[in-house]
């Protein structure tokens, strides 16, 4: 055995050891980027959804003149529309002549029904 095939055998495998480890950083900082994006289209998505919900309950009390008494009301005559599998809608009407009380709650890993 020559001393210079066992020197070139162990560069081979650092070389592929250095190779694998780097294309792992990269994959775990590119996994980590795309959390972040995904997490924040989210927050976007519901904030969207809420300002859509005020804006049709303020188009409905400027031209009916009174609040949605439903949630149903709301998405029938304004056409809101939403993922029911990702949002819940608490809607909670107070009066004809006064806002009701909307908020979006987002569902995560199914933990809520």
């Amino acid at each position: 055995m020559n001393r210079f095939q066992s020197h070139s055998s162990s560069r081979e495998f650092r070389g592929a050891f250095l190779s694998v480890a780097a294309f792992l950083c990269i994959m775990i900082l590119f996994l980590g980027i795309l959390g972040q994006t995904s997490d924040a289209a989210a927050a976007e998505q519901k904030t969207s959804l809420e300002r859509a919900l005020r804006n049709g309950c303020l188009h409905c009390y400027a031209s009916e003149g009174f609040y949605p008494e439903s949630l149903s009301y709301l998405i029938d005559h304004y056409g809101i529309t939403y993922d029911e599998d990702r949002f819940i809608i608490h809607y909670e009407p107070i009066g004809s002549n006064l806002p009701p009380t909307i908020m979006v709650i987002e569902r995560k890993g199914g933990i809520l029904p």
